[in-house]
């Protein structure tokens, strides 16, 4: 599946999905040493969104949160790339920054993913999924 979006910070990276149904803090709901999220309450408590392309309707919190995301990836422990639903003014400028990959969705296309899929490519406008049963094949 083919989700379509525009591209705010340009690159590729492909690698395992994580996603977030519900918006994350970078600002103290993410450990920056260890690249797990820890706020509490949130459904993806525990789980390591490091290495990983994360999907999420949009960040929340302090502004603080685009240098958290900066730090992450001077520690090496960021996502490899963002998939919003939504602008989201933090998350944009922490990806700016930090040279990571951004891409916002189009209207719409959020509420098409799923967490039966694991894998997934950010190149140019578009988010292109995989399931999980499913070995990559990469396009030319």
């Amino acid at each position: 599946m083919i989700l379509r979006g525009k591209s705010i910070v340009e690159g590729e990276v492909e690698g395992p999905l994580v996603y977030s149904h519900e918006p994350i803090t970078f600002f103290g709901g993410v450990n920056p040493e260890s690249g797990k999220i820890v706020e509490e309450g949130h459904p993806l408590k525990g789980v390591e969104i490091s290495g990983k392309i994360l999907i999420l309707p949009r960040g929340k919190g302090s502004t603080v949160g685009a240098y958290v995301i900066y730090y992450m990836k001077k520690k090496g422990t960021a996502p490899l790339g963002f998939v919003l639903g939504r602008f989201d003014t933090i998350i944009v400028s922490g990806c700016i920054i930090s040279e990571i990959p951004l891409l916002i969705l189009e209207d719409g296309e959020f509420e098409k993913t799923s967490d039966d899929v694991t894998f997934g490519v950010i190149r140019h406008n578009e988010l292109e999924i995989y399931d999980k049963n499913l070995k990559l094949s990469r396009r030319p």
